[in-house]
């Protein structure tokens, strides 16, 4: 399968540098349209969640891995619009747990809180921003809910991602997440 920008050519074409047999590293990728958080305003904050609205749906999983995400986002979009929201730039995409079906909340605004479809969980949200690349999501989750349990004396009601990198940014940014704590009511 070709890579973005190798235009089908064989590994024993691409260009060689001036050093005796090293290829020349990848170019940088292309600037996304991946949101970034300013982690003042988001890594160890509490965010009051009594003005918050979202979409809510869920995606298959297989052992806990998202798949048909694509899908389940563009069915959670139409809902939107049937309730009369907007999804806003950069809106929050959240995802719960699950090993078979997983929970997945979009942010929305302008819509009626008592329409079918939308959810407006209130309370409190803990959140961190971490990096969480392969292998390391089971213990940054863990890390946020002993950090949110000493903070609020309680286990939260939820935990949500939020994956903030594509296939295409992920490693420059080292799989950045935000991890949220959620607490209803409190």
């Amino acid at each position: 399968m070709p890579v973005s920008g190798d235009k089908g050519r064989k590994a024993e074409h691409l260009p060689i540098s001036a050093g005796e047999g090293e290829q020349e590293p990848p170019a940088a990728p292309s600037e996304c349209a991946c949101p970034r958080l300013d982690p003042a305003d988001w890594h160890d904050v509490e965010s009051d969640w009594s003005d918050i609205a979202f979409v809510k749906g869920a995606v298959s999983a297989l052992l806990g891995v998202p798949v048909g995400y694509a899908g389940a986002r563009a069915a959670l979009e139409k809902k939107a619009r049937a309730a009369g929201a907007t999804i806003p730039p950069d809106a929050m995409f959240l995802l719960g747990s699950g090993r078979f079906r997983r929970p997945m909340l979009v942010e929305v605004e302008g819509a009626d809180r008592r329409a079918k479809g939308i959810h407006s969980p209130g309370g409190v949200a803990y959140s961190r921003l971490v990096e969480a690349p392969w292998g390391e999501m089971r213990r940054v989750v863990e890390e946020t809910r002993e950090a949110a349990i000493a903070r609020y004396g309680r286990r939260p009601d939820s935990l949500l991602l939020w994956y903030l990198t594509c296939r295409e940014c992920s490693r420059e940014r080292n799989f950045e997440t935000l991890v949220i704590a959620h607490y209803r009511g409190t």
